[in-house]
């Protein structure tokens, strides 16, 4: 946007905004964002070259500020662009270290006591840069942001693929997990990687998730005379080291999501009611798998949205829904810590991000988002109760019961009940089976209108509602 054109009040980060006015807004600010490409200063334009000429604290990271004392230093010896009118006095200059946050309030400080700021940062200061950060603490009228390419668009020129349709995400300062789970629904993805979560983690990460990738690039150093850009496959990626300031750009197979997960060719099978055995659990305190299939099914999964799994107990509900649906953001609710441990070594096992909230339902669940879908396993009428409070529109709700008077109760609530007797067969000594019945399970479910799954049955059979 041109920097005369008026904008409405308010900015979608939450930062302050100008009332609407008529006139031009101010050209100069007393804070100065610059991004940088490559490994000079001396390709910046003449704006950014004036604004580190009257800058009195220049702030970067300590890459950035050795270019510009190399910078500096070539304009002292006379070589440099515009050194006529370099300064005589030599501003201050301040690293950002790890604290980002710490690093802006210092910017805002010096520039509410009259000073003029340079910060200087790597690509689009605006793109999973410091701009966020800033503007929680200046307003935006005071930052005159002047972009470089930013490295995920360079990385993408790298390789020769366009980048409008890629999801693209971050791994400095996130759990690897989240940025991970970030690009699963993904065709086509990049993630910005850091110290702590570096390339070869992603893949790694990647890899336990059972991802489907065909394609990786590494861009390291873009715009650097050591840049590198090395295709690969995911494998290399996890079992390599790479630079840990990098871009890992990936293609999903054949262009379907990366959440095609599995090792064969036809990339996840379509099952669910697993078997107990596929789940850790305490002494049996798993939902059987034919039940588990039986609320799988009644809960008529959505592609997207938000599930509770409240008294999760295993989690075996939690992990299959996120297994079958990668697009559900998946909440495990369980008042036992041990039982919570286990749900979170379920969902690593399985490959699927699970989010285990401790504590006793509904308070537990006092913090999380309303659910498109909740499957109740513990917790009683309260917590029934407490989740048909929360459910958003055209939502659903499935709960278990072993207590007929629990499940009478919550089919008063829900408007469906069923009882579900499984019998398994067992082997006889002489070779021959018998069957063994297992405890019967009540499955309810609701509310009393959700008929997700009964009208097109309906259509068929010539008997639908009018």
């Amino acid at each position: 946007m041109p920097r005369d054109t008026v904008v409405p009040a308010g900015t979608p980060d939450g930062s302050a905004g100008p009332a609407l006015v008529s006139g031009v807004a101010p050209r100069t600010a007393p804070i100065s964002v610059i991004g940088l490409a490559g490994s000079s200063l001396d390709e910046l334009d003449g704006p950014s070259h004036q604004a580190l000429d009257d800058a009195d604290l220049v702030v970067g990271g300590r890459r950035h500020l050795a270019l510009y004392e190399t910078w500096v230093s070539h304009r002292h010896e006379g070589g440099g662009a515009g050194s006529a009118t370099r300064p005589a006095t030599r501003p201050a200059t301040e690293p950002i270290t790890d604290d980002a946050d710490d690093a802006c309030r210092k910017i805002a400080t010096a520039a509410a006591n009259g000073a003029r700021v340079c910060v200087l940062a790597s690509g689009d200061p605006g793109f999973f840069g410091i701009v966020r950060a800033l503007l929680r603490v200046v307003d935006r009228r005071s930052v005159d942001v002047r972009p470089a390419p930013s490295a995920i668009s360079v990385a993408f020129a790298r390789v020769g693929l366009p980048w409008d349709d890629a999801t693209v995400v971050s791994a400095h300062g996130r759990p690897l997990a989240d940025a991970v789970g970030a690009i699963r629904l993904a065709r086509k993805a990049a993630v910005l990687t850091s110290p702590d979560s570096p390339p070869e983690a992603v893949g790694r990460a990647l890899v336990a998730a059972h991802a489907a990738v065909d394609w990786v690039a590494v861009c390291s150093r873009l715009g650097h005379d050591d840049e590198s850009v090395q295709e690969m496959d995911l494998t290399t990626l996890a079992t390599g080291r790479f630079d840990p300031l990098s871009v890992v750009v990936l293609l999903g197979p054949g262009g379907r999501r990366i959440a095609g997960w599995g090792d064969g060719p036809g990339g996840k099978p379509l099952a669910w009611g697993l078997p107990e055995g596929a789940f850790g659990h305490r002494d049996g305190m798993v939902t059987k798998a034919e039940v588990r299939a039986i609320a799988l099914g009644k809960l008529a999964l959505p592609p997207t949205g938000v599930l509770w799994d409240v008294g999760a107990g295993s989690g075996s509900v939690a992990v299959e829904c996120a297994s079958l649906c990668p697009g559900l953001e998946v909440f495990a609710v369980e008042a036992r810590s041990d039982d919570a441990q286990r749900i979170s070594e379920n969902a690593a096992r399985h490959g699927v991000d699970v989010h285990v909230v401790v504590g006793i339902a509904p308070d537990a669940c006092a913090g999380l988002p309303d659910p498109d879908r909740a499957f109740i396993g513990g917790g009683g009428m309260r917590a029934l109760d407490a989740t048909l409070e929360r459910l958003r529109p055209d939502g659903r709700v499935v709960a278990t019961f072993a207590a007929i008077d629990r499940a009478t109760a919550a089919a008063e609530r829900l408007g469906h009940l069923v009882q579900v007797h499984v019998d398994r067969a067992r082997r006889l000594p002489d070779g021959g089976w018998r069957l063994a019945g297992e405890n019967p399970v009540f499955v309810a479910w609701g509310p009393k209108d959700a008929d997700v799954g009964d009208t097109g049955f309906d259509a068929l059979t010539g008997n639908g509602r009018s």
